[in-house]
């Protein structure tokens, strides 16, 4: 049987009781995937985190047969919605596999085709997951392919038979029999139906099986009773709870081809689920189990232009009734009551007239027209109500299909929304010193267009694209059209950042600062109101400053949303009182595996469009079941979102292979007090030092004390607690690490201080909640390859934390795409060599390289001096290294290392 059968599921300890964990899925390209867990807001008992535990388990131990494993699982509504998706895929090949008749004959020969409507419903029904770049047609073909795969070399090497083994796997999935029933439309009046049962002989080498009526069985099989009771078995399972195919048995009819009633026609298409659960396959008419041909609710909204453009806008509102394909008004189906149930020929088509759900129907068609009679609804209401119609409307999924489209105005609306190059583009606005790529451009447009219809905008790109200029290139606009208020709410250390792009690409837009590290004495009447264009303040100043909510801004922006996702915390409940002409959240991961965040960054956006907390919560609940459930949701809010990925052909073509960004960190008051004192201190040592060596000497050793500072004030102290809260980078370096984790991808960590190695890869393991790794100048020779082999396999080693002279040459770590400079060597050789471990031969992937450094410092005065051609030749540093700085008089040396803020 192999491993795969004889489960072994290895004892882990965790908690009594409950735990906070879940199993999630993270997809790659080429049908790869991996598993990792996750914290999430849900509490499960220990039975539900053990299924997890053996599914984890299966992975690890026989990655090759997981996914046929996973197909012959239980589904669990504890599973995570990534992971419930991958079992879907699974499950569905399985049911494909039970269902061939001849699979016992074919068995490692077997091919299992996945089929057009099977492959739509996939991918229309995907929720959102790590990778979902990934998800296409191509991904799931090869899935496919490897559960048809794994299935033929297991089966292969098993003893017993496939019913055997399907029976070992999960018993209650069955195989069916070799039995087909066949339905057909004639054109005898009084037999307007066919009935006649067939059943699968022989197999050819090719996988092709004859169909063959089953009267032939009687005549094959002669004398051997033993093989015809098989063979029947499934139609006696089936005669035991049908009294219509009891009597076809008794009578011997089922052996021959019979016209059928509408009527009797009716009993069987009634019964064939009883039919399938003994095992049998039916072939039956298509219009019985397509939607598309049964009866049907089309509501259509926003068909005319409205008079104005905004969320506010009102839409008019239409329904319409049809019955098998054909418009049909209610007085045709109230006529329709007053007949028989049954199959009724109907506009040269059979259609099911079903008294009870007729009655649902109408039911829900005339509360459609009492919302008709209100002429108009609301933009809000009319995209709402794709998600919640059959809740407005009362009517379940049995009674009647209800299809939700957008009328010819709205559809243009949103597809202008879905499709930014198709908006008019707008101008970056004078002294505007950046040239935007032509997604970053399209972004603008977007941004724009999003405003003038007053809809709160999603700026969701992936972090390298450059979402903070696409938004300063809108403020810088905006600025040279009218004179408007926006606040913009940031972490805390992400102040620095804003302000040095804004100095960078706009300087002329106004900006004021609310935030004690900028301006000390803030007052609510200030004129600071009247004198900006731009406000900055942060998410924990808010709750300072609360008077801010008693303003209407123009334009209402956050960074990292991510930080609003809880709806419960005070700083959510905060940051919801602001009011806003227009509101965007800037976010790199809008949602990857829980839908509950999207809620909550929607109830800011655009308040009511996902509906209140518990009506999203239960629509959530049955999102799985329903048919089309992620699709729905995915078509209300696509519009609202703007989300540019790196692994994107149109995007890729148009960015670098590195893209460099300078990250800027603030010193926290310990880091400045120990900062201002090591200055004073180098002023009165400088001033009595000798020409030198000993001169040279205490310039380079006041370098490095200053480079620890910035870094951490107990690596300069040399003591070990390292909070986070007293370093401006260790906050930095926690943001863009979080977003790096929700994508699941790696990061490498460059620093040229041995010392600190130790306190970083304490401190990334709990972000990443993943242990890493550490390479120093220390770290064995021999250990080397397979610190590197781990870090670049296929179990998820989220970083690795390398002192820059011993990772700077001779490591390939191409599994990374984020590369940290957590403090700089200010030599770009140097540099750029550690960089190429991840930027290498090997690397399908653009590298983002974040360059660390901390506003008003060494830091960065020397960064701006290599960066000016005309101060500081670029040739100097890579040979000289920082040498050059001691070169400095005495004056000059002061005005490097005093504080600048």
């Amino acid at each position: 049987m192999g491993r795969m059968v004889l489960l072994v599921l290895h004892h882990i300890d965790h908690a009594v009781g409950t735990t906070n964990k879940e199993l999630i899925v993270i997809l790659r390209p080429e049908g790869l995937f991996e598993l990792d867990w996750q914290a999430t807001d849900r509490t499960m008992d220990r039975s539900e985190l053990a299924v997890q535990e053996k599914i984890h388990a299966n992975f690890m131990n026989n990655s090759g047969q997981f996914l046929l494993f996973l197909g012959f699982s239980e589904r669990s509504a504890s599973l995570s919605e990534s992971l419930g998706y991958l079992m879907l895929i699974a499950s569905a090949f399985v049911k494909k596999l039970s269902l061939n008749p001849d699979i016992e004959s074919l068995r490692e020969r077997i091919v299992v085709e996945i089929e057009e409507d099977d492959m739509k419903y996939l991918l229309q029904n995907a929720p959102w997951l790590s990778g979902a770049e990934h998800l296409n047609q191509s991904w799931i073909e090869k899935v496919w392919e490897k559960l048809n795969y794994s299935f033929c070399g297991t089966i292969q090497t098993y003893k017993g038979s496939v019913n055997q083994f399907f029976a070992a796997m999960n018993p209650n999935i069955h195989l069916v029999g070799r039995v087909f029933f066949h339905l057909v439309e004639s054109k005898d009046e009084e037999y307007p139906f066919s009935f006649l049962a067939t059943y699968s002989s022989d197999v050819s080498m090719d996988g092709k099986s004859r169909h063959l009526p089953l009267k032939h069985a009687l005549v094959e099989y002669g004398d051997n009773n033993r093989k015809l009771l098989e063979l029947l078995s499934t139609v006696n399972k089936a005669s035991e709870k049908s009294a219509f195919i009891a009597e076809l048995v008794e009578s011997g009819e089922i052996f021959h081809p019979i016209g059928l009633t509408a009527g009797e026609a009716y009993t069987f298409l009634k019964e064939i689920l009883l039919y399938e659960e003994a095992g049998i396959l039916c072939r039956i008419p298509k219009w019985w189990r397509s939607k598309t041909d049964s009866l049907k609710i089309s509501v259509s909204v926003g068909d005319k232009q409205s008079s104005r453009l905004s969320f506010d806008a009102l839409v008019d509102f239409n329904a319409e009734l049809f019955l098998g394909g054909q418009s049909v008004s209610a007085a045709e189906l109230r006529q329709l009551l007053a007949e028989a149930e049954g199959l009724v020929f109907i506009k040269g088509k059979w259609v099911e007239v079903n008294h009870e759900r007729l009655k649902e129907a109408l039911r829900a068609y005339e509360q459609a027209q009492k919302l008709m009679e209100k002429s108009e609804i609301s933009m809000i209401d009319a995209m709402r109500f794709q998600l919640n119609a059959r809740t407005i409307l009362n009517v379940s999924e049995e009674a009647c299909e209800l299809e939700v489209t957008n009328g010819d105005w709205l559809r243009s609306v949103v597809s202008s929304l879905t499709h930014p190059e198709t908006i008019e583009p707008v101008a970056v606005g004078e002294d505007f010193h950046a040239s935007l790529r032509t997604y970053q451009e399209r972004g603008l447009n977007w941004l724009h267009f999003m405003k003038t219809l007053g809809l709160g905008a999603c700026l969701a790109d992936d972090m390298g694209l450059g979402k903070t200029v696409q938004v300063i290139a809108l403020l810088n606009y905006l600025r040279t059209k009218k004179r408007e208020r926006t606040l913009l709410i940031v972490p805390a250390s992400l102040i620095g950042n804003w302000m040095s792009e804004i100095a960078k690409f706009a300087p002329s837009l106004k900006c004021y600062v609310y935030h004690p590290s900028e301006n000390k004495n803030i007052e609510e009447n200030d004129s600071s109101l009247e004198e900006h264009d731009l406000f900055i303040t942060t998410y924990g100043m808010l709750l300072k400053y609360d008077w801010l909510t008693g303003i209407t801004w123009d334009t209402l922006i956050l960074d990292e949303a991510q930080a609003i996702k809880n709806p419960g915390t005070r700083q959510t409940r905060m940051v919801k009182q602001l009011k806003a002409s227009y509101k965007i959240a800037m976010t790199g991961t809008p949602i990857e595996n829980r839908l509950a965040d999207l809620w909550s960054l929607f109830d800011f956006l655009n308040k009511g469009l996902l509906g209140t907390a518990k009506e999203f919560t239960d629509f959530t609940k049955h999102i799985r079941e329903s048919q089309d459930g992620y699709a729905r949701l995915k078509q209300v809010v696509s519009p609202f979102i703007l989300r540019r990925l790196k692994t994107d052909k149109t995007i890729i073509s148009d960015l670098p292979e590195k893209i460099e960004m300078k990250t800027y960190a603030t010193l926290t008051k310990k880091q400045a007090v120990l900062y201002n004192k090591l200055v004073d201190d180098l002023k009165i040592k400088i001033e009595s030092a000798e020409d030198g060596i000993e001169r040279k000497g205490l310039v380079l050793s006041s370098l490095m004390k200053f480079k620890q500072i910035c870094n951490h004030p107990d690596q300069y102290l040399g003591q070990n607690y390292y909070a986070e809260e007293e370093s401006g980078k260790y906050a930095r370096l926690r943001e863009i690490c979080e977003t790096i984790y929700e994508k699941r991808e790696r990061v490498l960590v460059f620093t040229q201080f041995k010392e600190i190695t130790a306190s970083l890869q304490a401190f990334l393991e709990q972000i990443f909640q993943h242990e890493g790794l550490v390479l120093h100048g220390e770290t064995a020779v021999n250990k080397r390859k397979d610190i590197v082999a781990k870090f670049q396999g296929q179990e998820y080693v989220p970083f690795m934390v390398l002192s820059i002279k011993a990772g700077g040459v001779g490591l390939n770590l191409t599994s990374a795409n984020h590369v940290i400079h957590f403090d700089r060597w200010w030599n770009p050789a140097v540099e750029n060599q550690a960089t190429d471990r991840a930027f290498r031969i090997g690397q399908m992937k653009n590298v983002i390289v974040h360059k660390f450094i901390t506003k008003g410092t060494i830091e960065e005065k020397i960064d701006l001096m290599i960066e000016d051609k005309t101060k500081l030749s670029k040739e100097i540093i890579p040979d000289i290294q920082e040498s050059w700085i001691t070169e400095m008089d005495n004056k000059q040396l002061v005005d490097l290392f005093k504080l600048s803020l």
